[in-house]
């Protein structure tokens, strides 16, 4: 009978271990499912033999919980969980989150910043010298000297800083067994650096074969090296033209293994086979479960790996560009077991991954040659190499909604319209549509002013208007009522006042009232995150434009919702910083009248003495608001008065 892995001595003891073989250490809680890396790293292992014991989300004021399961036999592995610690503490304006997806009752506070770095710490006091093994989104996208957001400076690797022992980067199924395996037959951690997909610390003065980058000091003093350091990473994440990448650290060598090599369909299958759990332990039930699980449980992982390759995007430095895919087969034996969850209501939420319509390599070379160097798969504009085919993913997508006890089987990942788009058959587009939309589909657009889009990397906004066009145009066929949901970006690197005023303009003209827009997050790994440091793009070593200052990135935030009562001081101030006082108005064109600004200084004024209202009386909600909808009342009367005018303007 499967079974969670152990969390603590009592079931260490039931199955008669001593001590675990590794002590795997996450910064979230545990979920044994494969959507979450802890969960497939030491089920692998456990396929391997070995023995793993869990620690999730141990206290790290001291090092007493880290000793509970006593010395480990081979070492501890370390990982902060599915995002950044940091990510997963802060916003993108650097205000603490109340929630945490990833954590009992979805609440904060079970993980220190900077996980990586104090777990390992806390085990170097518990167990000294023991072989520690970082891995995870946090160690892989700060293997090297990194700009940090959260403290505005570069940091060092986080290899040294975490003085772990060896940093896997990219999925760690191969590097993990091959480590586990060494360690074993009683190779020193320190002599473990053949293993591809990993980083070591070597001495300045030994030689070794590979390429030099920028050191440490100069990334951190000369923005033009960190660029050119940025640039020459991504050109070696590729498995198979990849080379060998050294940064020298103060008196010592950061040491960058060539990355390795995807699993293959066999293998990924394989994995995906491993006896999970599919759910949370049982020891957070009372604590009100952990709310991630909702997102991935009643879903299917079809592929990895991403040649979209967005420049705010760390997947290709993660994943790499290389797609691979799992087979039907597999896809339908998982599915085939969510059907018998008890609470299982007949929808397959998701079939998909970083891009859900990617199922093989874009061209027949990559798996020869590697990725181009030199050459986007999709931008500016499709490759005349890609294989724009959606028959494969078609075909599983028809399996899946044929199977018993299916009724729905619905795509939510994220699709590459620009894919869409270069495919010559419209029999999936169609078949979308028809089957796997629950009345909106999301697709990420991010922007639309030229301007900005060749520093996201992302196709033209001709493309997306030609694909709203004919999935407006679909649906009519089909006699089906969806919608677009765009992803918007405020603020990236590039981005001006001018150029969100464009995209505002464009969501008038589409009648699109975003609800969400994401400003733009600098997370470690990324080549948007090496521009908004640096202010040069590292693809070409010219300058480009970043909003750094929180007033200005506000207004560009309020230009996409440009409608909301609360942004009409914010967007009032952008249009007369910008010179488009054209656009303030009763024109069709015009983005926001007189009479709304009066209004969103109302709503403002109303706020705020609301706030001071509700903080005289002690916290209390029921002060007095003398407002309708938030409005005092001459906000209502300046609505009347709009209201009356801009009909006296149509007629």
């Amino acid at each position: 009978m499967n079974d969670f892995l152990p969390v603590n001595r009592e079931e260490m003891n039931k199955l008669g271990w001593d001590v675990p073989d590794f002590l795997y250490v996450s910064g979230d809680a545990y979920v044994d499912h494969p959507s979450f890396g802890h969960a497939i790293i030491s089920r692998v292992l456990e396929s391997k033999g070995y023995r793993v014991a869990m620690l999730p989300q141990p206290s790290w004021q001291d090092c007493e919980d880290f000793k509970k399961f006593g010395r480990p036999r081979l070492g501890v592995l370390v990982s902060a969980g599915n995002i950044d610690s940091m990510v997963a503490h802060y916003t993108a304006a650097k205000k603490p989150r109340s929630d945490d997806m990833y954590s009992p009752g979805g609440k904060s506070g079970y993980r220190p910043d900077r996980a990586v770095i104090v777990y390992c710490n806390r085990i170097r006091e518990a167990f000294g010298d023991i072989p520690i093994i970082i891995g995870g989104i946090e160690a892989s996208l700060r293997r090297f000297a990194h700009y940090d957001y959260w403290a505005n400076k570069v940091r060092r690797s986080v290899l040294f800083d975490s003085r772990a022992d060896l940093l896997i980067y990219g999925m760690g199924e191969k590097q993990i067994a091959e480590i586990a395996d060494a360690l074993d037959k009683g190779i020193n951690i320190k002599k473990i650096r053949f293993v591809n997909g990993t980083c070591y610390v070597a001495k300045k003065d030994e030689d070794i074969d590979g390429i030099t980058l920028e050191s440490f000091e100069d990334v951190s003093s000369d923005k033009m090296a960190y660029a050119n350091a940025t640039r020459i990473q991504y050109e070696h994440q590729d498995p198979i033209r990849g080379k060998r990448l050294i940064q020298p650290h103060h008196d010592k060598l950061l040491v960058q293994n060539p990355p390795m090599m995807p699993l293959n369909t066999k293998e990924l299958d394989s994995v995906y086979a491993l006896p999970y759990m599919r759910t949370y332990h049982p020891m957070y039930e009372s604590m009100g479960g952990i709310p991630a699980i909702s997102e991935v449980k009643f879903s299917l992982t079809s592929c990895r790996g991403c040649y979209g390759a967005c420049n705010f995007c760390a997947l290709t430095f993660h994943q790499g560009r290389i797609v691979q895919s799992r087979s039907h087969e597999s896809l339908i034996n998982e599915a085939k077991k969510i059907t018998w969850e008890p609470d299982f209501k007949g929808y397959i939420h998701d079939v998909g991954g970083p891009t859900a319509d990617f199922r093989n390599p874009a061209c027949e070379k990559q798996l020869k040659l590697g990725a181009c160097k030199d050459r986007q798969c999709l931008f500016p504009t499709p490759c005349k190499n890609l294989i724009a085919d959606h028959k494969d993913y078609l075909a599983l997508l028809r399996k899946l909604r044929s199977l018993d006890r299916v009724k729905k089987v619905f795509v939510r990942s994220g699709l590459r319209y620009d894919y869409i788009m270069a495919d010559k058959n419209d029999e999936f587009f169609y078949e979308l549509c028809e089957h796997h939309i629950s009345g909106q589909l999301k697709v990420a657009p991010e922007h639309v002013s030229e301007n900005v889009l060749k520093y996201m990397g992302k196709p033209s906004a001709k493309v997306y208007e030609r694909f709203l066009q004919k999935y407006t145009d679909i649906n009519r066929s089909l006699g089906k009522e969806q919608y677009l949901v765009p992803y918007l970006m405020s603020s990236h690197p590039g981005s001006t006042l001018s150029d969100a005023i464009e995209l505002s303009l464009f969501l008038k003209k589409h009648k699109l009232n975003p609800r969400q827009v994401q400003d733009f997050y600098p997370t470690p790994g990324t080549i948007s995150t090496a521009m908004f440091y640096t202010g040069i793009d590292p693809r070409t070593g010219k300058s480009v434009y970043v909003a750094r200052e929180p007033h200005e990135k506000a207004m560009q935030r309020a230009l996409l919702q440009y409608k909301d009562p609360a942004n009409k001081k914010l967007v009032f101030e952008a249009l007369k910083k910008a010179g488009r006082e054209d656009l303030i108005g009763f024109g069709s064109d015009c983005l926001i009248s007189p009479y709304e600004v009066r209004q969103g200084r109302e709503w403002q004024n109303n706020k705020n003495n609301k706030d001071k209202n509700i903080k005289n009386n002690g916290g209390s909600k029921n002060g007095n608001n003398n407002g309708r909808k938030g409005f005092g009342k001459k906000g209502q009367n300046a609505a009347k008065r709009a209201g009356r005018n801009s009909k006296s303007q149509r007629r």
